[in-house]
């Protein structure tokens, strides 16, 4: 079995799914633990507390503490419980499908980029997310007015197909400074920070330690001691339709309002304020500094040891050896 998760679902007032909880969703489950799931698979995918509270015990006198526990926990609920299997990594098809596999990546079960996402778009439907839970954008409108009646006012922080990861899932070893920049689906390693101004999208995150202070967009993954400054940003593929994926090697410097839009290796930085795009003309230069060559940034895509600036006297983009790699504050990212 390739994926599995029971979760907690909600509502709209039609009856439609509007989020799935699932606290420990499992991938690449072995032969004896596929088999024991699916000999007790439930026929309409829908789990009454009794089959959760069966289904704990078989997993917990498996061996199985980690399902068995979280499956004890969820019997408790007094409605039926989401039962979700993939067989293999198709395109999602449900919304049960889509929480399954943003889960999966938030709880550091796959890497960005290693899942088939493909229909996630279609399969999330538009949510208002509440300080009192999702709820459906046709229910909102009354809710509010409800809410307003009764003297406890609702709180809408978004309109969004994604919530925000925090609500779901607490990565250990990881600093949040506003958990509203970061959606479920991100993957945030230990020893990661993300303060105030970073966002970190769905499929996309840090290997940690990482200070990201920056934006991560879709599909890009920062490597492991990796600075990504006070404004700078990467760019995803989503908006422009393209398929290069972006990634960022170990111990580089995004300086602060900085960016890319090509792969890099480890040891690069790009000086602040300077973002350089596949189109770019680049001016590579010698250990003198002298000129070698012009040409186009796509060309030193994943390349290790560059170090991007622009020549403030004529505005060109220079590129030459970068003779020193980033350090992070150990204690700062040590986050126990």
């Amino acid at each position: 079995m390739f994926a599995f998760g029971i979760g907690l679902a909600s509502y709209s007032s039609r009856g439609d799914i509007l989020d799935v909880y699932y606290p420990t969703p499992a991938k690449d489950l072995d032969a004896q633990l596929s088999k024991l799931l699916t000999s007790r698979a439930p026929a309409d995918d829908a789990l009454s507390p009794e089959q959760t509270s069966r289904l704990a015990d078989a997993l917990l006198d498996a061996g199985h503490a980690r399902l068995g526990s979280a499956a004890r926990l969820l019997a408790e609920a007094d409605r039926p419980l989401c039962w979700t299997e993939l067989d293999e990594d198709r395109p999602i098809e449900t919304t049960t499908q889509a929480y399954l596999k943003l889960h999966l990546l938030s709880h550091r079960c796959a890497l960005p980029n290693s899942l088939n996402l493909d229909g996630i778009f279609a399969a999330l439907p538009n949510v208002a997310w509440s300080s009192q839970g999702p709820i459906g954008i046709a229910d909102i409108d009354e809710r509010l007015v409800r809410a307003r009646i009764e003297g406890a006012p609702i709180i809408v922080h978004s309109l969004d197909k994604f919530p925000r990861m925090t609500d779901y899932v607490i990565p250990s070893g990881v600093r949040i400074a506003d958990a509203s920049r970061i959606r479920l689906g991100a993957y945030l390693g230990e020893g990661t920070t993300v303060m105030h101004e970073g966002f970190i999208n769905f499929n996309a995150g840090a290997i940690g330690p990482n200070m990201v202070e920056g934006r991560i967009s879709q599909g890009v993954m920062l490597g492991a001691g990796t600075d990504l400054g006070g404004g700078a940003s990467t760019m995803g593929t989503l908006s422009g339709g393209g398929n290069i994926t972006i990634s960022i090697g170990e111990n580089c410097l995004i300086g602060a309002n900085a960016g890319t839009g090509i792969p890099l290796g480890d040891r690069c930085t790009i000086e602040a304020g300077l973002y350089i795009t596949a189109g770019t003309p680049v001016e590579l230069l010698d250990d003198a500094r002298e000129s070698v060559r012009t040409v186009k940034a796509r060309e030193l895509a994943g390349e290790s040891d560059l170090l991007f600036i622009r020549n403030a006297r004529t505005g060109t983009v220079e590129c030459r050896t970068n003779r020193s790699a980033i350090q992070l504050n150990e204690q700062l990212h040590a986050h126990n």
